[in-house]
């Protein structure tokens, strides 16, 4: 999938409607008033994270896609929001950059070859005492991404399985469970789906 072309017509209905689900259960989950700083990982054109700007201090929203944060900036810019700053960036190449109270993370992981590099290196950008909270999807047989022939990440994940990854890479007092069902139109065909949350703290 090429995102930076995407990002021209990403914020249909179906993936508005979802976000707003999905920052509702991010609130929800986390006591987002213990956190000054944020960061929104694989941010994309910033759907969640512009359901929860008025709810943290600051959010910095980072995608690898340029195109994606090129129309995440234009929304920025058109609703004037002042706590959002967003950059294309690869968060394991070696670079400083500031740590995080909170770091979330929505439907980003499963597009990742490697994600225990990449789940290291959002340890590594967590204060003591951050949390980071994952949303995913539960592992299906790949009829989620039928459609998209060059797609090579990970059909979904297994919570537990993705629960002892988080364990061992120092990430304490993990919790999950599924909150969001829904079908997605792939070749004509309605297909089930479901999504998690994860959170997990770095002590």
């Amino acid at each position: 999938m090429d995102f930076d072309i995407q990002s021209i017509s990403w914020d249909d209905e179906r993936r508005t409607k979802r976000a707003k689900v999905i920052a509702e259960q991010i609130a929800h989950t986390v006591n987002l008033k213990k956190y000054d700083n944020a960061l929104e990982f694989g941010c994309g054109t910033g759907l969640v994270s512009f359901n929860l700007y008025d709810k943290l201090k600051a959010i910095t929203c980072m995608d690898t896609s340029q195109g994606m944060i090129d129309t995440l900036n234009s929304k920025i810019q058109q609703n004037k929001v002042n706590n959002m700053v967003a950059y294309q960036h690869n968060i394991n190449e070696n670079r400083i950059i500031p740590r995080y109270d909170l770091i979330y993370t929505s439907m980003a992981l499963h597009h990742i070859v490697d994600i225990g590099i990449t789940l290291t290196s959002l340890y590594r950008l967590l204060k003591q005492e951050g949390s980071l909270c994952i949303v995913e999807l539960n592992e299906d047989d790949g009829s989620f991404h039928k459609a998209e022939e060059d797609f090579n990440g990970y059909n979904g994940f297994d919570q537990i399985k993705l629960q002892v990854l988080l364990e061992k890479i120092g990430f304490e007092a993990i919790a999950s469970q599924t909150f969001y069902y829904d079908k997605k139109m792939i070749e004509e065909v309605n297909v089930d789906y479901s999504l998690f949350i994860m959170t997990g703290k770095k002590s």
